[in-house]
């Protein structure tokens, strides 16, 4: 979990990634105004506080960076090392059945077992899930699910 809060007089994103892929999405936010919103990221305008919730699949070395043009070029990067212990940190699966997708809303009822990690007993709810992980769910599809409480909305962030 990265807390973030802007503290200066500028909009900035944060951005978790590889050193490669945040190469070449920076010369992508280079040619255009791009806003993405995507489970590794989030963009602050001044004074406003986010978080990103990820769990790293491996171990290795990412970066944090702001990919506004000219903001990386400012210094606003820094290395992120993960080591194998932290990338093999226990998830916890609750074993599921989706319910109902409300793709528009970027919502989905799933009927699920308790959710250990957020102290909650077994109950049909509804959680918040982004559009990739939304392509992978179908209506009565049984699935073996993390969730999490992203800005504050209970979402699905592994499958």
């Amino acid at each position: 979990r990265f807390n973030i809060t802007n503290k200066g007089e500028l909009e900035h994103e944060f951005v978790l990634d590889t050193v490669e892929r945040n190469a070449e999405h920076k010369i992508e936010m280079a040619k255009m105004d791009m806003e993405h919103d995507d489970p590794n990221r989030i963009r602050l305008d001044a004074g406003a506080s986010g978080e990103v919730v990820w769990t790293f699949a491996n171990s290795g070395t990412f970066e944090a960076a702001c990919l506004i043009p000219g903001h990386y070029e400012a210094g606003m990067h820094r290395e992120v090392a993960v080591g194998d212990q932290i990338a093999q940190a226990d998830v916890e699966y609750t074993s599921g059945t989706i319910k109902k997708i409300d793709a528009e809303a970027g919502k989905v009822t799933i009927i699920h077992g308790p959710l250990v990690n957020l102290d909650m007993p077994a109950m049909t709810m509804v959680f918040r899930a982004d559009e990739a992980m939304m392509a992978k769910m179908a209506e009565g599809q049984e699935i073996e699910f993390v969730a999490d409480r992203v800005e504050g909305k209970l979402t699905v962030t592994q499958m």
